[in-house]
Formats: structure tokens, C-alpha cells, sequence
């Protein structure tokens, strides 16, 4: 006969949750992460617990290309209204059928190189999306972030590194047509803002070390240019 509850009684309250809300699955991306590389999950959920922590307490915060929104509950435990957009209907079904109501967000469909954002924002986040931006085109990007940002408003950016690009399977390499050096990076967006604060990432751990050894890079910016 199958147990209705936990053997051990201290377990029991996360089998009733379960019970209550139903199981929890992975959304397109990360089901495939989980499977092709489980471990990257970890690498992805740091950067959007880094995203939670500079962003707590602001009270309309944007992500640009979310992909399938799995990790923005991490990020929405600490932000008073949360957004998420990106290009692909299909990851923004996803991530609307997956949505918990402890955590609730927007999710929109936007084409960042065609349309503008609906609001105005004090926070602004995108993961892994610019590099998949060609050169040409990075500055519509970054405008249309600038254009919806509030005065006091922040804006976080991660990528690979262009010096990581070695090491990257063949699929990323097809995918990551921009990637850049930190020092690169922090000129591009200190065109758009006066406070460019550039860290470094390996795996899952966030840091000021040398960037020619990072396989990741986030550039914080604030204040932005008249």
C-alpha cells in the first residue's frame, strides 16, 4: 500500500505541499539543461540570485529575453513587481502555465529589436541574451533599456566571455555571435551610463578577479547619461 505521508514526520510538510500545489517541472531550457548538463542549472540560478540581491527591494523590474522564466522566481522574491519578456511565444506560454501564485510575475512577448517595453522600470536584467545579438544591432537593444528605465533605475547584463568561447561546445559557439572581453564590455556600456560596475563569474561563484580567467561576465550600470 502506498504511504499517504513521509516515514519520517519532520519530512511531512513538503510532502502536503506537494500534495496541495502538485509537482514543480522544469520549464523547455532548463528541462533540457537538466539533461544534457545537469550542473548548469546551478550556474544559471547564481546569476539570478546575484540579479535578486543588487535588485532588492526595487519595485518594477524588467528581464529581457527570459527564455522559458524558470529562475525569475528567485528573482521576484525580492522585487516588489516583476516582468519578464522575450521574443519566443512558446517560452512565454511556458513560463505563464508554470507561474506559482507565492510568486507571480507578468510575462510578455517582445521583440526586442522591433518592439518597445510597455513600462517604465527601476531594475532592468538580461541573462544571456546579448550575445546573441549581432554588433550591428546591440544598440537598439541597450537604447530601448535606457529608454524604459527610471532615473534612479539599474540595469544588470550578463554574457560569456569572449576569452570562454574556446572552451564552448559547438552549439553555444553557433549561438554566441557576440560575445565580448570585460574591458569591452564596460566600454560599450559606459556610452549609456556614467556607473559601470564590472564583475566576474566562475561556475557559480560571483567575483571582482581577474577577467581574462572568467567565464562570465555581468556589468552593473547606473546612472544614466542625460
Amino acid at each position: 500500500m502506498l504511504q499517504k505521508t513521509t516515514k519520517d514526520p519532520a519530512n511531512a510538510h513538503g510532502y502536503e505541499v506537494q500534495s496541495k500545489i502538485g509537482e514543480t517541472r522544469f520549464g523547455v531550457l532548463k528541462n533540457w539543461e537538466w539533461y544534457d548538463d545537469p550542473k548548469r542549472i546551478l550556474f544559471s540560478m547564481a546569476r539570478y540570485k546575484f540579479v535578486s540581491k543588487m535588485f532588492n527591494g526595487r519595485r518594477n523590474v524588467l528581464e529581457v529575453g527570459c527564455g522559458d522564466g524558470f529562475n525569475a522566481p528567485v528573482v521576484r522574491q525580492t522585487v516588489q513587481s516583476l516582468t519578464i519578456a522575450d521574443f519566443d511565444p512558446v517560452f512565454i506560454e511556458d513560463a505563464k502555465s508554470r507561474m506559482r501564485d507565492r510568486w507571480p510575475y507578468e510575462a510578455i512577448v517582445v521583440d526586442v529589436l522591433r518592439d518597445d517595453f510597455p513600462g517604465r522600470y527601476d531594475g532592468i536584467y538580461s541573462l544571456d541574451m546579448l550575445e546573441h545579438i549581432p554588433q550591428e544591432q546591440e544598440h537598439i537593444v541597450i537604447e530601448k533599456m535606457v529608454k524604459a528605465l527610471t532615473p534612479d533605475g539599474a540595469v544588470i547584463i550578463g554574457m560569456p566571455s569572449l576569452e570562454s568561447q574556446e572552451f564552448a561546445s559547438l552549439p553555444s559557439k553557433l549561438g554566441h555571435i557576440n560575445c565580448k572581453t570585460a574591458p569591452d564590455f564596460e566600454a560599450l556600456m559606459k556610452r549609456y551610463f556614467d556607473n559601470v560596475f564590472m564583475f566576474s563569474m566562475n561556475d557559480e561563484m560571483v567575483h571582482t578577479g581577474y577577467h581574462k580567467m572568467a567565464h562570465y561576465i555581468i556589468a552593473l550600470c547606473c546612472q544614466k547619461k542625460a
